[in-house]
């Protein structure tokens, strides 16, 4: 305990513990208790007649302490073997991940992760979602390393605010340069909307390559016509965005991830090859491509699909990435256990599994176990609001399917997270949920949830531990 002279007392983080400098909380919220020749802004304060600063957890006081203190700033991890990225879209489930890879030191994290979408869903900012890590990592005296993911970046004008807060990692989202009504098309039709590109043509058309392990990569015709008219766009936009956003006097100034999962349909080994082979012969350099795989990586729930057909698909494009020196990046890997030891496996232990919205997941079951009558109100706005949010998520929700809340008991509650059709309703709504307004403009849900979540977030370490300990143990199979 931390008293000032006028009485108030806080909670000390002992693991916070520096020179001059500590953090502390109290019901409402954390500070940082800093020696006043460090340069924090907050109030002055005086305790066993000794001056301090009591600092707010502001964005001004994240930049002094990342200056201050190196680890609690991101750096670039994805030339470690095993990463993983944990997207907390609240800003509250940092403290749960660092036990995780504390626990599990052969995986590296990338703490801050988020979208535009992501963003604008939870109206936070990237500087909020890199500040939240900064004092998570501080807090708890994490000093192996983070990184920080602007994920599925879009537009230039995206890349450069992330990489204007400090963000490491740039995934940029080519879906829209990706022609996905290609696949549909006949043969015919193909051949009409191909233009001649003879540059091309000798390096692929009837070509073969040995991409290892006895693997043979072919294209005749047609598949190197349709690979071209899917792909060609959407690998200008990456050389385009590594040029002119990630090259700075010569120097790349964060770790490159090329998503090309955002699909209708797989993405064959030819076009994973076709992809890397031409970033590479263009002078793209990337740490990680994100490949669509086969079978469903829906939002909060197991891989849907052919688990043996998975594993032969997974060691074919591990083998493309092995060739070309890069890691593997598995999109939508929250929940996902079916498919961990094969692509454990397969990649060899060299890859980057992204997990977000089941830490929003963890921590509304929290409320369901805590605070029952909070969540039937939440549970029943989902229901309400599911249609529209599924314009931002792809499921396969049967609404149908989930037990009528005013039917379970309120030890019940909680059981509904074991249940694939609850999840998605809960996960895909979490924007609409924390955005609902009350008839007077206040939040509707917001501020209670939060309110619970501070009061009992030991309760959701422990949950975050367990559940991201779960992937973290199934992914290297342990």
């Amino acid at each position: 305990m931390w008293k000032t002279d006028d009485k108030r007392e806080f909670d000390v983080y002992d693991l916070s513990r520096h020179d001059g400098l500590f953090m502390v909380g109290d019901a409402d919220r954390d500070y940082l208790v800093a020696d006043p020749k460090l340069g924090f802004s907050g109030e002055k304060v005086t305790s066993a007649k000794k001056e301090w600063v009591l600092a707010p957890l502001s964005h001004e006081n994240a930049c002094i302490l990342r200056r201050l203190y190196p680890f609690t700033a991101p750096s670039r991890v994805l030339e470690r073997d095993k990463t993983m990225g944990v997207g907390d879209r609240l800003g509250i489930a940092c403290d749960g991940h660092i036990r995780v890879f504390k626990a599990y030191p052969e995986i590296t994290p990338v703490f801050a992760q988020q979208s535009i979408r992501e963003l604008t869903l939870t109206n936070r900012t990237f500087e909020d979602v890199l500040d939240s890590a900064t004092f998570a990592v501080f807090r708890n005296d994490f000093e192996t390393g983070f990184g920080a993911d602007g994920d599925h970046l879009k537009t230039p004008a995206e890349v450069d605010y992330a990489l204007g807060c400090g963000y490491t990692m740039i995934t940029l989202d080519c879906s829209e340069q990706i022609d996905n009504t290609i696949e549909a098309l006949s043969k015919a039709d193909v051949d009409r909307k191909y233009v001649q590109n003879k540059e091309l043509e000798s390096i692929y058309l009837n070509k073969s390559f040995d991409v290892g392990e006895g693997i043979s990569i072919h294209f005749d015709e047609d598949l190197f016509r349709r690979t071209v008219l899917i792909y060609a766009k959407a690998i200008d936009h990456a050389v385009s965005i590594f040029n002119t956003k990630l090259m700075v006097k010569g120097t790349q100034v964060a770790d490159f991830e090329i998503s090309i999962d955002e699909t209708m349909t797989p993405t064959l080994p030819a076009q994973h090859f076709f992809v890397a082979n031409e970033l590479a012969r263009r002078g793209v350099h990337y740490a990680t491509i994100a490949p669509r795989f086969c079978g469903e990586f829906q939002k909060g729930i197991d891989y849907i699909g052919d688990l043996d057909q998975f594993a032969k698909e997974m060691k074919v494009h591990s083998e493309i990435a092995r060739r070309f020196g890069y890691k593997l990046s598995i999109h939508s890997g929250s929940d996902k256990f079916s498919i961990f030891p094969s692509a454990g496996k397969e990649t060899r232990g060299r890859f980057h599994l992204k997990t977000a919205g089941t830490n929003w997941l963890e921590a509304m079951k929290l409320v369901a176990m805590k605070d029952p009558s909070l969540y039937r109100e939440v549970h029943k706005y989902a229901l309400t609001a599911f249609k529209a949010a599924t314009k931002y998520y792809h499921v396969t929700t049967d609404l149908s399917k989930i037990p009528c809340i005013d039917g379970l008991k309120d030890e019940e509650l909680a059981g509904l997270f074991k249940l694939n059709d609850a999840r998605q309703l809960i996960h895909i709504t979490y924007g609409l949920i924390l955005n609902e307004k009350a008839p007077d403009g206040s939040f509707l849900f917001k501020d209670r949830l939060y309110r619970l979540w501070r009061a009992n977030r030991e309760q959701y370490s422990d949950l975050l531990f367990s559940h991201i300990g779960h992937h973290a143990k199934a992914i290297l199979g342990k």
